[in-house]
């Protein structure tokens, strides 16, 4: 992995490494040389499997945002999270709705240090992971972090999202 030490953060990496740091978190952003917007870019990058990376994705259900953090090996079952969750149906989010939910761009959304806390699931294949990786609030920033950590960051729930 090659990571850019001595570089300052991107201001929306900063406002991600302090709500980590106020939560107690010991895992730093990392800036990345090569961007991570993928689950495929970051595994690359990071030099681990791609079920090891947590993506941020935001849908929208029962006219309002929320998060899912599903694991990089697969698809979210959108139709199944949905029944599990006790929700109404999951759409995508445009990329004018994940910017004004999260403040931040595809491709780089955290799970954390959004406007408002959004309802969130995290998927429960991360927890095949001893370490995943999330993104910081760019495409070119990381953190690593637990699936068990990300319930507690986000007071998500634990379901299986995939197919």
């Amino acid at each position: 992995m090659e990571s850019l030490e001595g570089t300052s953060l991107p201001a929306r990496s900063e406002q991600v490494a302090r709500t980590l740091a106020v939560a107690g978190v010991l895992g730093k952003v990392r800036l990345l040389a090569d961007s991570a917007r993928t689950a495929a870019e970051a595994a690359s990058a990071l030099g681990c499997d791609v079920g090891a990376i947590a993506n941020s994705l935001v849908f929208i259900s029962d006219d309002e945002p929320v998060l899912v953090l599903t694991s990089g090996r697969h698809k979210v079952d959108t139709t199944a999270l949905a029944a599990r969750w006790g929700r109404g149906k999951l759409r995508r989010a445009t990329p004018e709705q994940v910017r004004e939910a999260t403040g931040q761009a595809i491709g780089g959304v955290a799970p954390v240090a959004h406007p408002r806390i959004l309802p969130t699931v995290v998927d429960e294949a991360l927890t095949d992971y001893p370490q995943v990786w999330a993104a910081a609030g760019t495409p070119h920033t990381v953190f690593p972090t637990t699936a068990k950590e990300l319930v507690h960051l986000t007071d998500g729930l634990l379901l299986p999202v995939g197919l």
